[in-house]
């Protein structure tokens, strides 16, 4: 059985959704969860659950906590005890195979490096979020806000990571990665983009080239690279048209809707509708390029984005993901140095 450390301090609704979440994963996974964060209300939200102690949810207390409001550098220098350190230090020495945060994103991601070290070969780690796409198979994007500032050579990293991680997640065959740019044509784009195509072409990957930002949705890539900053925005503007075309289909349904048959389809349709688009499906972005396994979520993450986080903390605990992307990095740059050399 793996187990999975969850920060049950850092989210908007810490600590209930961590609680239940947790509940609620043990419930229906081969998992058990180590709750992270100060004790006396840990077991406070707890009682709220009759018979929690029969489940394999224990509780390691830590008596700091992370605001959104710290910066990374207080994180890692004045909060010593805090629930996202303690759950790393409990995946770093083996007590746990991977962890689950809500928490300010700059801290985990600085914790997780400090504490966890990075995979070989891998100059920065990048955060992968997951789209939905037209064709039904999900699309993954990194960066989504690791890393503002980056280097072509690191956009191929993140491809190779990307790509791996399709893969062993997904079960993608052959995953198509592409290069998120403002047109599809390989001259277009910036000095980034620009630096990085040559490096992708050399790269044993299935490379179509330039994406543009439509292409999120409709399935034609598997795997979309680019920097932190880009990513952020697209996965921000995505999640505020999801909620604005939920609202308004929502709106449309009730103001046409002409009989109890009709009511019902129309709801129907518009739960599954919600079921395909909602981020708590997906869980949280794993933080590809650390060593072992950290899945950041949103920051306001409800008990079932939390559920499923610690799903795919499970799924990527068991894939071995970080042990082959060392060895696919290493054998790329073997690669890259003996083709230059010729």
């Amino acid at each position: 059985m793996v187990t999975i450390a969850v920060d049950a301090m850092g989210g908007d609704h810490a600590p209930k959704s961590e609680v239940e979440g947790a509940i609620r994963a043990v419930g229906h996974l081969p998992v058990s969860v180590i709750l992270v964060g100060q004790e006396q209300i840990l077991r406070s939200e707890l009682s709220a659950h009759t018979g929690w102690e029969k489940l394999p949810i224990s509780i390691h207390h830590a008596s700091e906590v992370v605001t959104m409001e710290d910066s990374a550098g207080k994180a890692l220098r004045n909060k010593k005890d805090s629930s996202i350190r303690v759950a790393l230090r409990l995946a770093r020495d083996g007590q746990a195979q991977g962890v689950v945060s809500a928490g300010n994103t700059g801290a985990v991601m600085a914790l997780a490096k400090t504490v966890c070290g990075m995979v070989p070969g891998v100059d920065r780690p990048a955060l992968a979020s997951v789209f939905p796409t037209v064709k039904g198979k999900p699309a993954v994007m990194l960066d989504v806000g690791a890393n503002v500032d980056v280097s072509g050579e690191m956009l191929a990293q993140f491809a190779m990571m990307g790509e791996l991680y399709s893969r062993l997640i997904f079960h993608t065959e052959k995953p198509r990665v592409g290069l998120l740019s403002i047109g599809e044509e390989e001259h277009k784009g910036n000095e980034l983009t620009k630096s990085a195509t040559p490096l992708l072409k050399k790269l044993p990957l299935n490379f179509i080239g330039n994406v543009e930002g439509r292409d999120l949705f409709t399935g034609l890539a598997d795997v979309i690279v680019c920097d932190g900053f880009t990513g952020n925005v697209a996965l921000k503007v995505s999640e505020g048209l999801v909620d604005v075309v939920k609202h308004l289909l929502q709106e449309s349904l009730k103001a046409s809707l002409s009989g109890k048959i009709g009511y019902l389809l129309s709801r129907s349709a518009f739960a599954n509708f919600k079921k395909r688009v909602d981020y708590s499906e997906f869980g949280g972005a794993p933080l590809l390029g650390v060593k072992g396994c950290t899945i950041i979520c949103h920051g306001r993450s409800n008990a079932n984005a939390i559920k499923n986080a610690i799903r795919v903390a499970a799924e990527f605990a068991d894939s071995g993901l970080n042990e082959r992307l060392a060895h696919g990095l290493a054998h790329s740059q073997a690669g890259r140095i003996a083709a230059s050399a010729d």
